[in-house]
């Protein structure tokens, strides 16, 4: 899943894609937190963690991890480790405004180092862990420096080493189409159809060939429902991408009622 429901603290007003919460509301991959509750928490932290205090942050695992790779500058792991210390650094108030749920200038920045200690990573090339996928997916996503070429290019080097999920395929079609690169959205965008549950698969298909259609558009004053964690919320989309949650409501039981004979 790319993001955490569990945490507490969630925005009822997040920026979404389109086509991209339609299909990850029907197969369960939503991207995007909900609840209000007491407590800390919030967007942010679902992505990259909680903060390990006020004092020093992830600042010290960063510091390590930066000590490993100058000691062991041909081990994928000390790089992966980098990548993942400087990942979670940036959820920091420092680097990420959770208020505009944006990164700052120098979250910016912060990325940009993550991508070239990803590129010291792959020029190993190392059998990508789950972690640093879904890390890189987050960093060239449209949450981050919105890089579609370097999305597809990253998906295609960690997919093969990694357990089918349909939401990398979906991503690995989104970017492909905005690339232009029609054969491979065509093949990624198959693939997730086929590891969708076979009830919507249908349903799916058609979401894929709005994607394709329009791989970048967040048309305005839609409406989208969807089931995750034993919920149904309702959803619209204004002309900026941004969802508002409507309504939620429990999700319709799937039991049959129980006959007593007499």
């Amino acid at each position: 899943m790319l993001f955490d429901l569990r945490a507490r603290g969630r925005r009822r007003t997040v920026q979404v894609v389109y086509v991209g919460l339609a299909l990850l509301f029907l197969i369960g991959f939503i991207g995007f937190g909900v609840g209000v509750g007491g407590g800390g928490g919030g967007l942010v932290e679902g992505i990259f963690g909680k903060e390990e205090g006020a004092g020093g942050g992830y600042g010290k695992q960063v510091a390590a991890a930066e000590a490993r790779t100058h000691k062991h500058p041909g081990e994928a792991a000390a790089w992966a480790a980098l990548v993942e210390a400087r990942f979670h650094q940036a959820g920091e108030k420092e680097f990420y405004d959770e208020e505009k749920q944006q990164f700052t200038g120098k979250g910016k920045e912060l990325l940009t180092k993550i991508i070239a200690d990803w590129n010291r990573y792959v020029a190993l090339k190392p059998a990508p862990t789950l972690t640093i996928a879904d890390d890189m997916l987050r960093v060239f996503g449209e949450e981050g420096l919105n890089q579609p070429a370097q999305t597809e290019a990253m998906l295609q080097f960690v997919i093969p080493s990694l357990p089918e999920k349909v939401n990398f395929y979906y991503y690995l079609a989104k970017a492909a189409y905005q690339n232009k690169d029609l054969s491979t959205g065509e093949l990624a965008a198959q693939k997730a159809i086929s590891l969708t549950p076979a009830k919507e698969r249908a349903r799916v298909k058609s979401y894929m060939a709005a994607l394709k259609k329009n791989p970048s558009g967040n048309p305005s004053n839609e409406v989208l429902t969807g089931t995750t964690n034993g919920k149904v919320y309702s959803v619209k989309v204004n002309k900026k991408g941004e969802g508002t949650i409507l309504k939620t409501s429990p999700a319709p039981s799937t039991t049959k009622p129980s006959t007593t004979k007499k």
